[in-house]
């Protein structure tokens, strides 16, 4: 196996356990196998040497054959802003936080849930591109109004109308792969900037257990063949879709995991895969399936682990919650399983914003998640140690007693040590609290949110690209028969 990045701060696994389960992993894919119900990833895989029966659509996959295509994969590569000038290394160092996905409802303002809409979409996409702890936007709810045929594509349209950030997608359809290329070579000037400097990831889920439907191995092919970083999405579901212990599940997850990056390699050598997941546990009680539970958080770190043990640059969802409302169970669920998910050594962490099992999104709560990202960021930094933090030379100029405040060390450095949240989090006194008069912490988010919306002015297209976008979103539409104003 390739060497390993560096350890994170929180292991969830023993080094053999990981071994244990890679190895349990390989047995599943060699004896059990993994459906495939796609004619042209059964032709590639068996080429490559793996076992297929075309009868029942079963492909085993021998030890060598997945050992060829994770070294196949690339160990680092980088995502870029729209325009492709700001890089975002997915390197040993890089912990990212983007908004949750595929959201179909709002939880607005006032309480009330309802079915999302592309006017949602672009105050969500608006809102993220403002907040600095958000490195990437998300295509975070479907456009209720958006024929289901051209709804892909509309939602990576209006992210890339609304913000300058590197996009998280994903497509649903074997068409929207291809739809959504020509709207981001319309934007980044062809297809050859898109494959050199990529600006969005394209999610693909297997379904559980041990399956790849047509339109999921279509997008790994052709993701694979054009350029575009995969991060593959299993979601294990102890008890439900997945054994019932964890562990099981984390092997069921590496299993299905790695058939993904089979197929994406034998696709097109050097691939870009992000060994990703979104794992929940199923609430027996009430049939639900819970995303914030620790032993989801817990299946996140350990699949992190698992990834990083293969070189790869790794994903989960987290910092979300399964609370109806932005309330105190939002905030502990989200707090808990984000920081989980970053000791963990994950380097992209989606869900902020979400609520209620990974359906409903609110834009105070994504603000109020943002909070949360930058107190995780500041967490995992760490402590600087050198002469000049370790401050001997200050104590002794200043002596006991000394006047820290006015130092020249405190000017130099107050500002890189110590994390300043935003206006959500309120450190003042009660006296002062009180005078402005004593909100909470969501209303503060509302005011901001609000704020923000009228304020925040995304960094536009040039007039050629917003032009080309519209023409190719027109031609899309047509392509499929829907009509487009």
């Amino acid at each position: 196996m390739r060497k390993s990045r560096s350890s994170p701060g929180y292991k969830v696994m023993k080094d053999e356990e990981v071994i244990r389960i890679h190895e349990s992993a390989l047995k599943v894919l060699e004896k059990t196998g993994v459906f495939v119900d796609c004619d042209e990833a059964i032709d590639l895989l068996g080429a490559a040497g793996a076992q297929v029966n075309r009868g029942t659509k079963i492909v085993r996959f021998p030890k060598n054959l997945v050992e060829q295509a994770l070294a196949a994969c690339p160990c680092e590569f980088s995502l870029f802003n729209r325009e492709g000038d700001e890089e975002y290394p997915l390197d040993d160092a890089a912990l990212y936080f983007d908004p949750g996905s595929c959201g179909v409802n709002v939880l607005d303002a006032s309480g009330q849930v309802r079915s999302s809409t592309g006017q949602d979409l672009t105050r969500i996409a608006k809102l993220c591109d403002a907040l600095p702890h958000f490195a990437f936007n998300s295509t975070a709810v479907y456009a209720s109004e958006a024929p289901k045929v051209v709804g892909d594509s509309y939602r990576v349209y209006l992210v890339l109308k609304n913000s300058s950030k590197p996009v998280i997608t994903g497509a649903f359809s074997i068409e929207g792969v291809k739809d959504m290329l020509d709207l981001l070579c319309a934007v980044c000037g062809g297809e050859e900037q898109v494959r050199t400097k990529p600006r969005a990831v394209f999610d693909v889920c297997p379904s559980p257990a041990l399956k790849w439907t047509e339109i999921s191995a279509k997008n790994i092919i052709d993701c694979a063949r054009l350029g575009l970083p995969v991060e593959l999405i299993s979601m294990p579901m102890p008890g439900a879709a997945s054994p019932a212990t964890l562990a099981g599940s984390i092997v069921q997850h590496t299993a299905e995991s790695l058939s993904g990056i089979v197929l994406a390699q034998v696709a097109s050598p050097g691939a870009k895969v992000i060994w990703g997941g979104a794992p929940v546990v199923f609430e027996m009680r009430y049939g639900t399936t819970p995303a914030s539970a620790v032993e989801a958080a817990m299946m996140g770190a350990a699949t992190a682990q698992i990834g990083r043990f293969y070189g790869l640059p790794t994903h989960t969802y987290a910092a979300l919650s399964d609370s109806k409302a932005v309330d105190v169970q939002a905030g502990l669920e989200s707090a808990l399983s984000g920081l989980i998910a970053a000791l963990g050594g994950n380097t992209i962490i989606s869900g902020p914003g979400m609520v209620e099992f990974i359906r409903t999104v609110s834009l105070e709560k994504l603000l109020i998640d943002h909070e949360i990202a930058g107190m995780i960021k500041r967490l995992v930094k760490g402590i600087t140690m050198n002469d000049e933090t370790l401050a001997v030379d200050v104590l002794a100029s200043l002596g006991p007693g000394g006047d820290f405040l006015t130092a020249d060390h405190t000017l130099r450095w107050c500002r890189k040590e110590i994390h300043v949240p935003g206006p959500v989090i309120d450190r003042r006194d009660r006296q002062a609290w009180s005078a402005e008069g004593s909100k909470d912490a969501l209303t503060k988010a509302k005011e901001e949110v609000d704020r923000i919306l009228a304020e925040h002015t995304p960094r536009p297209l040039s007039p050629e690209r917003e032009a080309a976008l519209d023409e190719v979103m027109k031609e899309i539409a047509a392509r499929h028969g829907v009509p487009w104003k």
